[in-house]
């Protein structure tokens, strides 16, 4: 199990964790939450042998194998599945290990090797691989490109991919779904419940986490305290010992006033003095109880938009795509004041290109689009985070936006994202300095913050979460509760779909239709579509890979069999040459020994000599024999080669 025993972990002059006491067990699946800049990355590096405690122990089994999603990709000629294939590097070692024995003819090692290669489901391990980058939303076409032709979110799904594959103990898993949509959202959660080992799991994703963890270890002021159950749990239990926290520590001050407000008014009685200094030493020897704190750094609301028109937005007989590839086609869509529509669809189905088609991002090959007049759009999407300028700073971001406003209001509206000040104090975002150093939920935060200040009246949202803690998640949520505006949101968080849309649009084979149903339905929808591809077209894949599979393994077995053949081939041979020389020389023993002239001559020690001869030879004649009918049978048993 891990074990943290008095754990103290800081960065620097800071401390991130202190007094951490901590035990978690073979098969816990452990979600890790806390604030960011709060030790959580901190961790799992300690976890890796990165980092060492600044006091206390960590206990880790020697023997687990840890696995971890890498955070840079080289751009590779690998193939996609190949790279994944390196996760198992017991499986790698294995195959070089083979190579180094078939050239050398080491039979016996070929036979070692094969076993244990049997043993892990070595034979399977491609299909094994295949399945994940399927799960991941990788085409069976995109398994056999070389990973430098993939973009920077596609190859952190094959680092996932390449983590997952790892046959491992334990498996720390830091914000895996930031670069995911939600069918591949809702396939990890299934991998992870399934999962054998022990997982550590960093994410903001609260219904991700409740699906995935039976534990939260959660990271508040500096302490580490594990909680069971998913997060909805955590956030009772949390909530319930805050509550008792925040009492105790009003009474404790009550006692405090008490006993301050005697000391002053006694202590200068000679007749109470030692009273007095009684209560002085006991407020010094006092535990202090600390206030419960449970606000958030995160306040904005969406200004007013200017008036709507109605409609805001038609696409009639609509057609768009890339070049020759036609993604939609009879697209019809009416955008009205206040509409909530989340899209829903499996990987690549073309969600983003209709964000990016409703914000005039792409013209449509066909068809008509009509913009009502006073129309204004916002829109968020991942690749805008980079137009960020990285020699301006959040404040400058905001005055080159609206250079008229008073900097004191812009100052007050980013204090709302956490951009506060100069960040003395340690835990809020400077507002004026460069943002190039940035985190990626740090630039997510400065572009919403720039998109809400520009009062849009519709709002096109393409994965707004990503990056983004749990307490910006929330706050983003209330806000988009209250904004009047019409929205479209494309997101992998389902509780921000639950909690701010009105009606689904599922995009799905060129064309976008209603939803009639919930997430659940959709849930069930994509079980549905995937089960009906392996049925279909999958198993055509499945059944070349079933083939691909049996030759291997037949042909682990054939070596498996040359390997045991060989020693017993070299035996045999050895007997038929020992038996030509033992039969050669008792034939020339037995000519002699039938000699009469032999007994004449009267030597009967020689006489005697030759006889032990001829028995002794016949014995050896006879174990040979009977040797190499065992061994033949043997050989016949592994059949010919």
């Amino acid at each position: 199990m891990i074990c943290f025993r008095n754990l103290c972990l800081a960065r620097g002059a800071r401390t991130l964790v202190e007094g951490a006491s901590v035990q978690i067990f073979p098969g816990w699946k452990v979600g890790l939450t806390g604030a960011n800049g709060s030790g959580k990355s901190s961790l799992f590096a300690l976890l890796r042998g990165q980092l060492t405690p600044d006091q206390g122990d960590l206990e880790l089994p020697a023997a687990w194998v840890i696995a971890h999603v890498a955070q840079e990709t080289p751009a590779l000629t690998q193939t996609a599945i190949d790279y994944v294939l390196d996760g198992d590097t017991e499986l790698r070692g294995l195959e070089a290990g083979l190579s180094a024995a078939e050239a050398a003819h080491d039979g016996v090692r070929i036979a070692e090797l094969h076993a244990r290669m049997q043993e892990i489901g070595a034979y399977a391990a491609r299909a094994r691989a295949a399945a994940l980058l399927d799960g991941l939303g990788f085409g069976p076409a995109e398994v056999e490109r070389a990973v430098a032709d993939f973009s920077g979110g596609w190859r952190m799904r094959l680092n996932l991919a390449q983590a997952l594959m790892c046959r491992s103990d334990l498996l720390l898993l830091d914000e895996p779904t930031n670069h995911l949509d939600l069918d591949a959202v809702l396939w990890l959660e299934q991998w992870l419940r399934a999962y054998r080992g022990t997982l550590l799991l960093i994410s903001h994703d609260r219904e991700f986490l409740d699906a995935s963890v039976d534990h939260i270890a959660h990271i508040e002021q500096g302490r580490l305290t594990l909680y069971s159950g998913g997060y909805s749990d955590f956030e009772l239990q949390r909530g319930e010992r805050l509550v008792q926290q925040q009492a105790l520590f009003e009474r404790q001050q009550r006692d405090i006033a008490h006993m301050e407000d005697y000391i002053r008014r006694f202590r200068a009685k000679a007749t109470k003095a030692r009273q007095a200094q009684s209560r002085v030493k006991a407020l010094e020897r006092m535990e202090r109880i600390a206030a419960a704190h449970v606000d958030t750094p995160f306040t904005f609301s969406f200004r007013a938009a200017p008036p709507a028109p109605d409609p805001l937005l038609q696409i009639e007989e609509g057609a768009a795509g890339y070049g020759e590839r036609t993604v939609f086609a009879g697209l019809d869509l009416t955008l009205r004041p206040g509409e909530r529509v989340g899209l829903l669809g499996r990987n690549g189905a073309g969600k983003s290109t209709l964000i990016k088609l409703l914000a005039g991002g792409l013209a449509l090959t066909a068809g008509q689009r009509r913009e009502g007049k006073g129309l204004a759009v916002g829109y968020f999407a991942q690749h805008q985070l980079e137009t960020l300028r990285a020699d301006e700073s959040a404040l400058q971001h905001m005055m080159r936006l609206d250079p008229v406003a008073r900097e004191q209001d812009l100052r007050d509206y980013l204090g709302g994202f956490d951009f506060r000040g100069d960040g003395k104090d340690g835990r809020s975002t400077p507002a004026t300095t460069p943002c190039g150093p940035f985190s990626g939920g740090e630039r997510s935060r400065l572009a919403l913050a720039l998109l809400i200040w520009q009062r849009p009246n519709l709002l096109l949202l393409d994965e707004p979460t990503n990056h983004l803690d749990l307490e910006m998640r929330h706050a983003l949520t209330l806000a988009l509760q209250d904004y009047e505006g019409a929205m479209v949101l494309v997101s992998h968080d389902r509780a921000l779909l639950r909690a701010t849309c009105d009606r689904l649009l599922l995009v799905d084979d060129g064309r976008m239709q209603v939803f009639d149903g919930d997430l659940d339905d959709y849930r069930d929808w994509l079980a549905a579509q995937r089960a009906t591809a392996a049925a279909g077209e999958g198993s055509a894949v499945a059944e070349r890979e079933s083939r691909r599979v049996d030759r291997a393994q037949a042909a682990a077995e054939r070596q498996a069999r040359l390997a045991a053949r060989r020693p017993l081939v070299k035996e045999v041979e050895q007997i038929e040459k020992k038996l030509a020389g033992w039969t050669g020389e008792k034939k020339l023993l037995d000519a002699r020994l039938a000699d009469p002239a032999l007994y004449s001559g009267g030597d009967a020690v020689q006489v005697q000599t030759l006889l032990k001869r001829q028995a002794e030879l016949a014995g050896w004649v006879e174990e040979a024999e009977l040797r190499w009918l065992e061994i033949s049978a043997q050989l016949d048993e592994l059949g010919a080669d």
